[in-house]
């Protein structure tokens, strides 16, 4: 039995080997020059075997059967492989080949390679092996490129190309092989990093030694060590000795941050030591403490500036501000507070600090806070309210200031608009201190109010906006906290009865500038006044007053009246208002529920209070039958509006037909389940009457208005609509 070998086959197979000895001989090349540079001197020419090559360039050299279709050298290779059957293939033959030298210019200039050096790996000769790239970026043989088809490809082989030299621009078509990713960086933990370590001991230093600037003013006058003099010099002293050194340490290399941390030492020490002065030893007077206090401050913050370091305005602010409770808790606290939240306003003109905003409001505000707090609890002390009061506005205007400051200069600065909101908590609490004298409460919190509503104010009026540039979010903290002073200002000047009236009044007024100027934030706080005014309204008015004759006559007033209608008023301009703002076109449907059931609860609350007001003996009948008239009256004159646009077929039409069809179903529930058991005589017969004979108009007025559209459209060839 003969076996036959296909000569496509070994065709193929030497192709292949041709692509891979021509890509081994590029990689033996750059090893060989990598290896030279490396070791840094010449190297020998050398001789190899044909052994040592056969697989590196076997493609390179060679000849091969005329006819036979293989590159060169593959019928070589093909009679040296035993066993294969091929003729003539009886033992294997060692073939010795040539090495080429690298040509000139093929050195890169100043590399250690000598002329005429023979590297191991020859690289092949130009147009000894030609293909084409694969998908994968990979040489395939020509032979196979030739045939047009690989085994199991999708589509025809692309046209094959030369393969470049080295250093060649790639020609169109050919895509370089995926770099290859370095490798990653190692980890390195966090106490190894650059300036981490220093920094934490500079900030302990600091901590430190400021414990015993303390120490040596409080505890050594406590344990009776060195007099009064000797400790505040001793102090000044320190505290300027530590600022020189931090000065001189700070210019030379690598002191940066050991001359941040004297220096804020020596700066926080010596605020300490001017607090000390004035509010345990009394030297000094507290307008001129609290001026050297703010000199003081201006010099660390000065010095924080033309070094351009954050850190130490913050460390000097921290410092001082911690510790300053150590040596008092008297109100002139709040002053040395306040000096240094206001000593840090000129840094927000120039330099972006956010954390300097920080530190330097929440101490003041924290502190007032408290303070505040601790006066509504347990009652201030004779002239204390005053300069609480004080206090509280100058934390909410140093606040207000650098705020604008900042957020003019950089309008997404998100931090100003949260210290400001911080600023402002004091002022608000303050009106809890004047409980028992309403109308100073009122007058403050309407002051506070009219100012945080003025600056929110700012964004809804494009010619304002434009001058002011306040950016929205900070316009948003104003309006919130304006309307808080303002629901306080409703509460001071008002009683159990009018408080709904006055939330009314606001929400109507916040939701007319919404629908007019479009406002999401200005609807919301509007909503809000609404809610509020319903609940308020429904402990002067709930239901179970509404239903009982005993207590509608000892609750229900005037006031109730005007707060009913003005119920109304709020429904009818937040329907409005919903039309006008975007997003809220597709809650249509709970819209008009919504504003139908407030709606006859208004009526009914308007009537019934009518009734009781004008002191007749049946007032309170008289007014729940007005209420079932005008509940039927309503339900009458939604529907007659949508019959008449029924053909239209719009939205609007159908909300009215389904609000009429579901008022009339409750005018029809409150005439039968209370009315039949609560009204008598003339009062009742009126109330059947006359919903009776608006049911039978509507009824006909309905029947009539379908067949109409119906008749049209026939005509029309249209389908109507039930």
């Amino acid at each position: 039995m003969t076996t036959s070998i296909d000569p496509a086959l070994i065709s193929r197979i030497s192709g292949e080997f041709s692509a891979l000895g021509a890509q081994m001989g590029v990689l033996g090349r750059d090893l060989e020059l990598l290896r030279t540079q490396v070791v840094g001197g010449p190297a020998g020419a050398q001789q190899v075997s044909g052994e040592g090559v056969s697989e590196a360039g076997a493609g390179d050299q060679g000849s091969a059967a005329p006819g036979s279709g293989a590159p060169a050298g593959a019928g070589d290779r093909a009679a040296a492989a035993p066993g294969s059957g091929a003729p003539g293939s009886a033992a294997p033959v060692e073939t010795t080949w040539p090495m080429h030298p690298i040509p000139p210019g093929a050195v890169p200039p100043g590399s250690m390679v000598p002329p005429g050096y023979v590297p191991r790996f020859a690289p092949a000769p130009a147009g000894a092996v030609s293909g084409w790239v694969g998908p994968q970026g990979g040489m395939m043989p020509p032979n196979v490129a030739a045939q047009g088809q690989m085994p199991g490809a999708r589509g025809p082989m692309p046209p094959r190309g030369p393969v470049p030299p080295m250093g060649a621009p790639m020609p169109p078509g050919m895509r370089p092989p995926p770099p290859r990713s370095g490798p990653r960086a190692p980890h390195t933990p966090w106490w190894q990093r650059d300036g981490v370590i220093s920094r934490l001991l500079a900030v302990a230093g600091v901590a430190v030694t400021l414990i015993g600037v303390v120490m040596l003013l409080v505890l050594a006058a406590q344990a009776g060590f060195f007099g009064p003099v000797p400790r505040v010099i001793a102090g000044a002293v320190f505290s300027v000795a530590l600022v020189a050194a931090g000065m001189r340490v700070f210019g030379r290399v690598g002191g940066r941050v050991g001359g941040i941390a004297l220096a804020a030492t020596g700066i926080a020490g010596a605020y300490l030591d001017v607090v000390a002065v004035t509010a345990i030893y009394h030297w000094l007077h507290p307008v001129i403490g609290f001026a050297v206090a703010f000199g003081v401050a201006a010099v660390g913050v000065a010095v924080a500036m033309r070094w351009q370091s954050q850190p130490l305005a913050v460390l000097v602010v921290v410092g001082a501000a911690v510790l300053s409770p150590v040596l008092t808790t008297e109100l002139a606290l709040l002053a040395f507070l306040i000096v240094l939240q206001f000593a840090c306003v000129p840094v927000q003109l120039v330099r972006d600090w956010p954390y300097l905003h920080v530190v330097r409001t929440l101490p003041a505000a924290l502190a007032t806070f408290l303070f505040v707090a601790g006066a509504i609890l347990g009652g201030p002390a004779e002239g204390e309210r005053p300069l609480l009061l004080l206090a509280a506005v100058a934390v909410a205007l140093v606040g207000l200031a650098g705020t604008i400051v900042v957020v003019r200069r950089k309008p997404t600065d998100l931090t100003a608009s949260l210290m400001f909101a911080v600023a402002t908590v004091p002022m608000l609490v303050v009106p809890g201190m004047y409980e028992a004298e309403r109308p100073v409460a009122a007058t403050i919190a309407g002051v506070f109010a009219a100012v945080l509503l003025a600056v929110g104010a700012t964004t809804l009026v494009p010619k304002v906006a434009a001058v002011a540039k306040i950016p929205g979010h900070t316009a948003v903290v104003a309006a919130v906290a304006g309307s808080i002073a303002l629901l306080e200002t409703c509460v001071s000047v008002t009683d159990p009865r009018t408080l709904p009236t006055a939330w009314f009044l606001v929400a109507l007024a916040f939701l007319g500038v919404a629908g007019q100027r479009r406002s999401g934030v200005t609807a919301g706080i509007g909503a809000a006044f609404a809610t509020l005014g319903a609940f308020a309204f429904l402990n002067a008015a709930g239901p179970e007053i509404l239903a009982s004759q005993h207590r509608s006559e000892a609750n229900l007033s005037i006031s109730t009246v005007i707060g009913a209608v003005l119920a109304l008023a709020v429904v009818a301009v937040a329907v409005w208002c919903a039309r006008k703002l975007p997003g809220l076109q597709g809650t249509a449907e709970l819209q008009w529920i919504a504003a139908s059931i407030a709606g006859l609860y208004s009526v009914t609350a308007a009537t019934v209070s009518i009734g009781v007001a004008t002191g007749a003996a049946d007032g309170f009948l008289i007014g729940h039958s007005a209420a079932t008239i005008l509940w039927m009256a309503a339900a009458t004159a939604a529907l007659f509006y949508g019959l008449r646009n029924i053909g239209k077929a719009t939205a609007v039409a159908k909300l009215a037909l389904g609000s009429g069809l579901l008022v009339t179903a409750a005018a029809l529930a409150k005439l039968f389940l209370f009315d039949l058991a609560t009204l008598d005589g003339l009062l009742r017969v009126a109330a059947f009457l006359a919903v009776g004979v608006l049911l039978l108009v509507v009824g006909t007025r309905y029947a009539r208005a379908f067949a109409e559209a119906g008749a049209n459209s026939r005509e029309t060839g249209e389908t109507p609509t039930h």
